[in-house]
């Protein structure tokens, strides 16, 4: 499915800057580029050794385009198991596209998107899982994210899948060769050994199955819904914890009326913070129309913030208040809710401590003042089990990844349910086989033009 011509794309982000790369990869990129390539050494770009940086100029007949470095990288040594150059030019758009056309006309062709990583894959320089990394790499936005991109990328999810799939191949391969010889009735594979490999198997499967719920999160961002009457000071909240004016705010009520949505990392994880519509009766078409989106968000939020206001609290108003967070409790199980109470540079330390011992686990704040945002900072975080990611355990991000080890763990468990029940070998072999195609599908053993195709159709062009 991949062709063998020089394809080239700008390496580096469009537009200006104070440099661009252009790389260009295929079995003609090295000549086509000493051929508009004019060294200030005279030096044949051809002739010369690989991983080296030549200054010269990219000359269109005549005409000096730009003064440049070129990077040399030759045979398999290089970042797409092909013979390479990158041109470092400077950032203008006009030099960019006159390089890049000045390429067109000498050979190359642009390149598809993610095609220099496809190519990487292809000549075997990374594995579809590694490949699938880089991507990552590039979209992530928080420490946690690199890092697990980071991890993948070096192998570590590979190197783990890689090890379960060569044990298993290994005893596969014994009790196909029993199934050869069924007539003599002998036993190459230590059923002990077998049954002690599938325990290992599915114990290793589990844990990176259930590493996806936490995976998730780091690289999509945990979404929050901030949640409440109307001028409690969500959006004052909102603006406290981005630390800008992102939301508009004034003492009339039901100001907010659609949905503001803005990120930050806290501790290295990404959270996607949702500004509400306040939450009460009324007859204001529009403001309606907000108050229903608030629920929307609710169900698609992971974490609910209930705020109100403090500072005008009466034991009524706490009645109903109350009646309104387990109203959401009951309605949203299984959804994390943090109630916090706004405003409390109003009350007096007394009204704080009744406050405390009305509501179990109340967070106090200021939004205003800026008082108890880093405290609900790190109650956020708690909601987030990062144990694997600081012990440096595999996690998984990819819902590819996910389904296909869900899939080898059914059949895993066949093959354990096969052991217990004493079935044959041939029957066996058989889920075996799944296990192992499953296993494949992560690692691009097995593979199609089709999933490839998907797959780098989300990368950038240039990479």
């Amino acid at each position: 499915m991949i062709s063998k011509d020089t394809i080239v794309a700008l390496a580096t982000a469009s537009g200006a800057g104070a440099i661009a790369v252009i790389r260009v990869s295929g079995v003609d990129a090295i000549s086509i580029g000493a051929s508009i390539f004019r060294s200030v050494h005279a030096k044949d770009l051809r002739k010369q050794k690989s991983h080296t940086i030549h200054l010269g100029h990219i000359v269109d007949g005549d005409r000096v385009l730009d003064e440049v470095l070129i990077s040399i990288f030759k045979g398999t040594n290089s970042y797409s198991g092909e013979p390479t150059i990158e041109i470092s030019c400077h950032g203008s758009s006009y030099i960019q596209q006159e390089i890049i056309q000045l390429l067109l006309r000498e050979g190359c062709r642009i390149a598809q998107a993610g095609e220099f990583t496809l190519r990487a894959f292809i000549n075997g320089k990374l594995d579809l899982s590694q490949a699938e990394a880089v991507a990552d790499l590039i979209a992530s936005d928080s420490e946690a994210s690199h890092q697990i991109a980071m991890q993948q990328m070096r192998g570590g999810f590979s190197s783990e899948i890689k090890q379960l799939r060569d044990e298993l191949l290994n005893f596969a391969s014994l009790i196909e060769l029993e199934l050869d010889f069924s007539e003599e009735d002998v036993e190459f594979a230590d059923r002990t050994q077998f049954e002690s490999l599938i325990s290992k198997i599915t114990t290793v499967l589990k844990r990176l199955i259930d590493s996806f719920a936490v995976g998730n999160v780091i690289k999509n961002g945990i979404p929050v819904a901030i949640v409440g009457e109307p001028n409690v000071g969500k959006s004052t909240l909102l603006n406290a914890l981005l630390n800008e004016e992102r939301a508009i705010v004034s003492e009339i009520a039901g100001t907010t009326r659609d949905t503001i949505e803005d990120e930050i990392v806290i501790g290295g994880i990404g959270f996607r913070f949702i500004d509400t519509a306040g939450i009460r009766d009324t007859k204001d078409i529009v403001e309606s129309i907000g108050i229903k989106k608030t629920f929307e968000k609710i169900e698609q939020a992971q974490v609910v913030i209930y705020l109100f206001d403090s500072s005008s609290l009466t034991d009524d108003r706490l009645k109903l208040l109350t009646t309104e967070i387990g109203k959401i409790k009951n309605k949203y199980p299984l959804k994390p809710l943090l109630v916090v109470a706004n405003k409390i540079d109003a009350l007096a330390k007394n009204e704080q401590d009744k406050l405390l011992d009305e509501i179990p686990d109340l967070l106090l704040l200021s939004a205003k003042q800026n008082v108890g945002i880093e405290a609900l900072k790190t109650h956020l975080l708690d909601f987030v089990n990062t144990g694997a990611l600081h012990s440096n355990e595999t996690i998984v991000t990819n819902s590819r990844h996910y389904d296909a080890l869900l899939k080898a763990l059914e059949e895993i468990q066949k093959v354990q349910y096969g052991l217990d029940s004493g079935l044959s070998g041939d029957l066996m072999a058989i889920d075996i086989r799944q296990a192992l195609y499953h296993f494949g599908e992560i690692t691009g053993e097995i593979t199609s033009d089709d999933l490839l195709g998907n797959i780098f159709a989300n990368f950038c062009i240039g990479k």
